[in-house]
This record gives structure tokens, C-alpha cells and sequence, in this order.
């Protein structure tokens, strides 16, 4: 019986990244042998071991058999006749399949050391075109490495158009695809896995609201970069330099899917673009079983980004109306988080990446007035029942009007001085 070290731990650490999750690999042993050791079975397809100390993950040497398709249309075989090399061989990319035993010893059989240093991404074998999933995973390792300067291998991409264009995406599971979307999303380069994905065709496959998007033009006035599928990638861009928070990302990732239904003899305007996106970002998240959380902001993202946008011109009422719907008073965070996405929006075009959103600083402080407001005085008052909710609206109002007009005299003097 003989123990490796694979996989991420390996990569990771010749790549000088700090290294999160230790996976190993046994070979020469048995089921039996490994429950004998004191080791707890916990794989469902094939066995998968916790060790008794450590809790890591021991994986019996396997080989695999296409059977179906999807992401589960597989048989395996764990014995103690695999190989190490049979083992990695069914891995999905070169860098992936490194080993190292417990003295140190390195072995690469499918040269993924020389593919880590010339920083390409290439498949091991031909089996990459049985696991669809590896499609969202090539594009997340691209992302996850772009500042490393990783490419994808010509032929590797090529395929992953195959792939796309046998409809084997197509038979992969929500849960599956929203935790590679999820994981990219929280990655350092976002924008760069859903570029991955255009390119090799999943994200229409995939994400057809968003593949509509592009070759959509919007006013030059307000977009210099005119296409709306552009747009949107800056706006993701812009979101991942504003918040390390996945669920901002995604609010910003999909904040203006109506645009994609606006009639071509519209063009460029696209009126009612944001109540046109609310059912497309719900059938988004109902197609691939998004967390509510996430569903939640991007919903109010899509409908009220506008209103962020003209905040300035909205009345005191409707200000206190929208803090409202943002659940602001009672649910901060997300009001920060509605912020953010919506400022990455006003930043991800061409020529306004760096500037500063004085709309945010605004809507920050409107709010701040707002949530002053204390509940305890009215009440002391001697008001009752629905009349505190209408007094507290009504003193919020007031609240925002004194602040807009503090900012409004604030930025009068510093014009004057």
C-alpha cells in the first residue's frame, strides 16, 4: 500500500500558492484493508476514505468507464491492481495530475511540471471528453490562474467546443453548475470565466440570457463601450475590484438581462429594461437552484439599479419607499450590498473604471438619516398600531430631507471655496 499526495496540494505548492485542502491517493490496498487501518468510508461512486486523525480524504486508485451522459454517467473500478498512472491519467488537466509519495518524490507521467511552468492548461487524455463538467472547470482554473498568465491549450479548447456542440453540457446537473459559477464568482478573475465559456459556446448553453446580451447596443452617451454583453463583463469586472462577495458579483453579473428582449427598432434605448430583467433573472435562478440570498439582491438589483442611478432626482418619499423594499433598516448588509453592485454598474464603462460614484456616498448618507429615526420616540409619543408606521415613514422623509439638503449646501461651499 502506497500513499500519494494529488491534485491542488501538489499544484499549488509548486506554484508557490498557498495551499488549502491535502487530497491523497492510495494505491495497492482494498476496501477492506483501509477499514481495517481505522479509516471511515464516506464516497457514495467509488471509495473515498477520511483517515482516523487527520479527517483528510484517501481515494483508492481508480479507473473509469463512460456509460452515460452528464456529469454522472460514469462506472469506476477501485482495486488494488490500479495503477498510479492508470489513476491520474483519468484527470482532468496536466497540472492536476502531478504526485508526490510521502518522502517527497515528485511523479508527473503526463508532464503537467513543464505545462505549470510554460503556464498552459492542456488536458491529459482523451477522457476529458467523457466529464462535461470539465468544460466550467477548465474556465474556472483559467480565471482562478489569469494572473499567473495561464492560457488554454488550442486543442484542450477545442475540446470543450466538442463537447458543447454534442449537447453534453446540456446534461449536467443545476447543483453542479451553480458550484463552479459559485466558486468562479469568488475567484480573483470572474469576468474571465464566463469569457472562457463564450468562447467554447457553454455560455449559451448555459447562460442564454447572458449570450443574448452582446451584439446589443445601448446609447453611446451613456455607454462608450455601446455593447451591452461588453458592458455587462465590466461591470462584473468592476464589482470584483469594489467586494471579495460573491452575491454582489452575481447582482452585477445580471442586473440588465432585460436589455437582451428590448426590440432591435428600439435600439439603443431600452425602456423598462429593468422590470423586463426581474422574470429573466427568476428563471435564471430557478434553473440552476441559486440560494435565495443570492436571488434575493440580484432581483432588486435588476429592478431598482435605475433608481440608484437617479438618486439625486427621486423624491424624499420615494427614497424611504425604496429603503423599504431593500429591507435596509432591518437588513443593512444588503443594502451595502445593493450599493456596491449598483456602483459597479456606474463604473464598468469605458472611461469611468476609476472614477468616483458620488451617487453611493449620497445614497449611503440618505440612509444613515434615515435609520436615525427612532422607533422608542414615537411610540413614548403615544401613537399606536399602524399609526408608528406611518409616523416613522414620515419622520424618515423628513430625515432625508434635511440630509439632502446638508449635502446640497455641503457641496455649495465647497464649489465656493
Amino acid at each position: 500500500m502506497k500513499i500519494y499526495k494529488v491534485g491542488g496540494a501538489v499544484r499549488d505548492k509548486l506554484l508557490k500558492r498557498r495551499v488549502v485542502d491535502h487530497d491523497y491517493v492510495v494505491v495497492g490496498a482494498t476496501v477492506e484493508e483501509m477499514l481495517a487501518q481505522g479509516y471511515t468510508p464516506v464516497g457514495k461512486d467509488f471509495p473515498v476514505f477520511l483517515h482516523p486523525q487527520t479527517h483528510e480524504e484517501y481515494a483508492l486508485a481508480r479507473t473509469e468507464r463512460k456509460v452515460a451522459k452528464g456529469y454522472h454517467g460514469f462506472e469506476f473500478y477501485a482495486a488494488s491492481s490500479v495503477t498510479l498512472e492508470d489513476d491520474l491519467i483519468r484527470r482532468d488537466l496536466t497540472i492536476n495530475a502531478i504526485a508526490e509519495d510521502e518522502q517527497g518524490i515528485l511523479y508527473d507521467p503526463y508532464q503537467g511540471i513543464a505545462d505549470l511552468n510554460n503556464r498552459v492548461l492542456r488536458h491529459v487524455s482523451p477522457a476529458f471528453a467523457e466529464d462535461p463538467l470539465r468544460v466550467l472547470r477548465v474556465a474556472r482554473f483559467a480565471a482562478r490562474y489569469a494572473d499567473y498568465g495561464f492560457t488554454i491549450a488550442e486543442e484542450t479548447m477545442a475540446m470543450m467546443q466538442c463537447l458543447v456542440d454534442h449537447d453534453e453540457v446540456d446534461a449536467l446537473v443545476a447543483e453542479r453548475v451553480w458550484q463552479e459559477v459559485e466558486k468562479a464568482l469568488a475567484g480573483n478573475n470572474p469576468t474571465i470565466f464566463f469569457q472562457v465559456l463564450r468562447q467554447c459556446g457553454a455560455l449559451a448553453r448555459l447562460f442564454p440570457e447572458i449570450e443574448r446580451l452582446f451584439g446589443v447596443p445601448q446609447a453611446k452617451q451613456w455607454h462608450p463601450e455601446i455593447d451591452t454583453g461588453i458592458h455587462t463583463m465590466m461591470v462584473l469586472e468592476q464589482a470584483a475590484r469594489l467586494s471579495k462577495e460573491p452575491v454582489v458579483r452575481f447582482a452585477a453579473l445580471v442586473h440588465d438581462l432585460g436589455k437582451g428582449t428590448t426590440p432591435e427598432n428600439e435600439w439603443p434605448k431600452h425602456i423598462a429594461h429593468e422590470s423586463r430583467g426581474v422574470p429573466l433573472v427568476e428563471a435564471v435562478c430557478q434553473r440552476l437552484k441559486v440560494p435565495k440570498h443570492y436571488s434575493a439582491l440580484a432581483l432588486l438589483v435588476t429592478e431598482f439599479h435605475l433608481n440608484y442611478h437617479r438618486i439625486e432626482e427621486l423624491k424624499n418619499s420615494t427614497v424611504v419607499d425604496l429603503l423599504s423594499r431593500l429591507d435596509a433598516f432591518r437588513r443593512p448588509e444588503r443594502f451595502e450590498y445593493f450599493v456596491l453592485a449598483c456602483e459597479a454598474d456606474s463604473r464598468g464603462r469605458t472611461g469611468y473604471e476609476n472614477s468616483s460614484d458620488e451617487k453611493s456616498q449620497l445614497f449611503r448618507a440618505l440612509f444613515h438619516a434615515a435609520d436615525q429615526v427612532n422607533t422608542s420616540e414615537i411610540v413614548a409619543q403615544g401613537f399606536k398600531g399602524q399609526e408608528i408606521s406611518e409616523q416613522l415613514r414620515i419622520k424618515r422623509i423628513a430625515a432625508v430631507k434635511a440630509c439632502k439638503q446638508n449635502e446640497n449646501q455641503s457641496s455649495e461651499n465647497s464649489h465656493l471655496s
